[in-house]
């Protein structure tokens, strides 16, 4: 497997309480938390992690029921236990620059290495066509588009999902 700058770590109390402030610029708004406890609490559950470069936060990810969308729920998205649900984010000051690839591969290679989880499924804003285009750059396949509240907001999501192997990791 190839080298990244990158690396996991469990996430600390110090990380949510970071990601939890971060403030993303208008069209991503909605990406933004509101640093409170209640979402601090939530970073720290069982299945968040923190991306690390050096000992700079990069990102996070989280898996399972945490990274699932509620409108995913109401047309059956989640009914099987074939795909691991992945959520992820990068820090405002990242994103746009190219870095993605390598933080999904990052990410992608862990999850693979330490859960030997292969099938992943990950919801994305309809709008947010950078980061659409990185998937399916990836290999990540559109399998529904569904509404779900943000606020006070109906927003359309993409579902995509992705099978790898150590085959896949690879070549990327």
């Amino acid at each position: 497997m190839k080298k990244t700058p990158l690396h996991i770590n469990k996430m600390s109390l110090s990380d949510a309480h970071e990601i939890s402030n971060w403030r993303y610029e208008d069209p991503y708004e909605m990406y933004s938390m509101d640093g409170s406890s209640e979402t601090i609490q939530s970073l720290l559950s069982e299945e968040y992690y923190a991306v690390m470069f050096d000992k700079d936060l990069f990102g996070y990810f989280c898996l399972g029921k945490e990274a699932r969308i509620p409108g995913g729920y109401h047309i059956g998205l989640y009914g099987d236990d074939e795909f691991v649900d992945l959520g992820l984010g990068m820090h405002p000051n990242f994103t746009g620059k190219g870095l993605g690839k390598i933080f999904l591969m990052t990410i992608l290679r862990w999850v693979l290495e330490k859960k030997s989880l292969s099938h992943y499924r990950l919801v994305v804003a309809f709008f947010n066509d950078r980061a659409i285009q990185l998937y399916k750059g990836m290999g990540f396949k559109e399998v529904d588009v569904f509404t779900s509240s943000v606020g006070n907001t109906e927003v359309p999501f993409v579902a995509m999902t992705l099978s790898i192997s150590d085959d896949f990791l690879s070549q990327q």
